[in-house]
């Protein structure tokens, strides 16, 4: 392309000092080929001249941020992971630590789930007292998260019981309900950069992570393990894996899900 040749480290450290994302950390193939169709959209030259744009341009800052940060979501994606969490771990967790479960979705796109969390709860908790903390770096998403308005593409794999209890038809879309909405804190943060909170008892963390160097990738899962209590659980994606788990102190229960073993 036209920038195969441009300064793309200047436009990191750039990106850095005005988004505050972190463009080393993702794998510089993929993200260079986003970034290139992005800037060939808005019609300018060199990185130097869309940072510029970037600087002066609300529009196409937020068009930026939006997409660069991956965010393909749907509720229950994948099934079965989210049944071995609802008849598996959610019981174990509850067993050990009590109903009052705290639960961080980390990276939580759209909002499906976090609220997916709330409705999985409810079968075992009272919904009055379910707390979800979901944080994303994208407030574009969180905004969207917090209208809680989906298509039936996205809702197609919530269970028929939680379609009737908790989604009102609206025009072609679904409305999630107030009683759901509530139930989830969102906040904007940035995995790469922000403090993590600490003392949760199931983070749950899918299918962004595998857009990440190995270097933060193992940065990331580690600061998880350090955000869990001992015995919490790390939810990860189907295409995701925590490399040398044993090292940063996981046991590795199924595929997808990690405990926190300081022994």
């Amino acid at each position: 392309m036209a920038l195969a040749n441009d300064n793309y480290e200047k436009f990191k450290d750039d990106v850095f000092k005005l988004t505050k994302i972190d463009l080393s950390a993702y794998k510089e193939k993929q993200m260079r080929r986003r970034i290139d169709s992005l800037v060939d959209k808005r019609g300018v030259k060199t990185y130097a001249d869309y940072v510029k744009l970037l600087g002066s341009n609300r529009e196409a800052f937020d068009e930026f941020v939006n997409f660069l940060t991956i965010n393909v979501s749907e509720f229950y994606r994948n099934p079965d992971q989210w049944e071995l969490l609802v008849n598996t771990y959610l019981p174990e967790l509850i067993d050990r630590f009590g109903k009052n479960l705290k639960i961080w979705s980390a990276a939580c796109s759209t909002g499906d789930e976090p609220y997916s969390l709330v409705m999985a709860l409810s079968k075992a908790i009272d919904i009055n007292k379910i707390k979800i903390y979901a944080t994303d770096i994208d407030k574009q998403v969180i905004a969207q998260a917090k209208t809680g308005l989906y298509s039936a593409k996205s809702i197609a794999g919530v269970p028929d019981e939680y379609k009737k209890k908790f989604f009102t038809k609206v025009g072609q879309s679904y409305q999630i309900s107030d009683q759901v909405k509530s139930r989830v804190e969102f906040h904007q943060a940035n995995l790469l950069r922000d403090k993590y909170p600490t003392n949760y008892h199931l983070i749950v963390c899918r299918n962004v992570l595998i857009y990440f160097t190995e270097e933060a990738k193992a940065d990331v899962y580690k600061k998880f393990n350090d955000s869990l209590m001992n015995h919490g659980i790390l939810f990860i994606g189907s295409t995701e894996q925590v490399m040398g788990y044993k090292d940063i102190g996981y046991t590795r229960r199924s595929s997808f899900f990690y405990e926190k073993d300081n022994q």
